[in-house]
């Protein structure tokens, strides 16, 4: 029975543990993950050592998949596949020499398009119609590698970072089941990317989730939608103390044409009205560090 190795921490890694350990004919033999103390890294970080053990998975933490121990220990149980699915950091020519044309990784982007890093809050903010799951060979490149399994599907004009998240999650796992299947049966063939419809992806840090109120309505809106959660969310400051804003819903400007932008021009429990910089936005879910609801027409920013 060939032997697969799972490398990743987040989420979706825990989706590929269990799509794997469903897969006939293949035995999951180690997962490689962060250590506790590096959890931080990923704001949709899995412990996934206690569902692992349970499944008698060896488990291997590594805060760097390219220390020369870490890649001596992977080798050593000499796997006939390495996945990778939910690790953040470029696997370098050591690791990829484990198992040589057998390093799967997955994408959530329809490659070539959105090579690179944050795809799915990107995929919100560039109002792309359509997104797809990308099972793919790993290569010495940025998500360049032959594709081996792709599902395409529509991206709604309202979708969340949750909703498409929890979208991909779904289609990883279906486009495994067909990849470890085909695999196993000695088919691992791939279709080379074209690389002239190729884009990328940037990286992105909290810091860009700043909520910037002199932007129109439908900006910030996509903002808010495309950096929620599970990621650490759109933000803007109250004075001194820092507001992360969950989810809003955009209305007609209304009576409130005589507003800064960043405002608030109502509030209630459940609710705060917001002058943007061409309407209003409505603040329905939020946090705030002493949890109570904004002075009426104080200015946030």
């Amino acid at each position: 029975m060939p032997d697969l190795i799972l490398i990743g921490a987040v989420e979706s890694t825990r989706i590929a543990l269990e799509a794997a350990h469903r897969a006939e004919g293949w035995r999951v033999r180690a997962l490689v993950t962060l250590p506790p103390e590096s959890c931080g890294r990923h704001s949709d970080y899995c412990d996934l050592a206690p569902q692992a053990c349970g499944m008698g998975v060896e488990i291997i933490h590594a805060a760097r998949i390219n220390d020369a121990a870490v890649i001596a220990r992977i080798g050593a149980l000499r796997p006939d596949l390495l996945l990778v699915v939910g690790w953040s950091q470029i696997c370098g020519p050591d690791f990829l020499a484990i198992s040589p044309g057998r390093v799967l990784g997955y994408h959530p982007a329809p490659l070539p398009r959105l090579r690179g890093r944050a795809v799915i809050p990107w995929t919100i903010l560039l109002r792309e119609p359509v997104s797809a799951g990308t099972l793919f060979w790993i290569d010495g490149g940025t998500d360049s590698g032959p594709i081996v399994e792709q599902e395409f599907f529509l991206v709604a004009p309202d979708e969340t970072a949750r909703s498409l998240y929890d979208r991909h999650m779904e289609v990883l796992a279906s486009l495994l089941a067909k990849a470890l299947r085909r695999i196993g049966q000695g088919d691992a063939a791939g279709i080379p990317q074209k690389e002239h419809l190729a884009t990328f992806a940037a990286r992105r840090v909290k810091a860009d989730g700043l909520i910037a109120w002199s932007q129109g309505t439908d900006a910030i809106d996509r903002l808010i939608r495309a950096v929620g959660r599970p990621y650490p969310g759109a933000f803007t400051h109250l004075g001194m103390e820092r507001v992360t804003i969950w989810a809003a819903v955009p209305e007609p400007c209304g009576s409130y044409e005589a507003a800064l932008p960043g405002q608030i021009v109502a509030a209630a429990p459940s609710h705060w009205l917001v002058r943007t910089g061409d309407g209003l936005l409505l603040v329905t879910d939020w946090h705030r560090a002493d949890g109570g609801v904004s002075p009426i027409h104080q200015r946030l920013g």
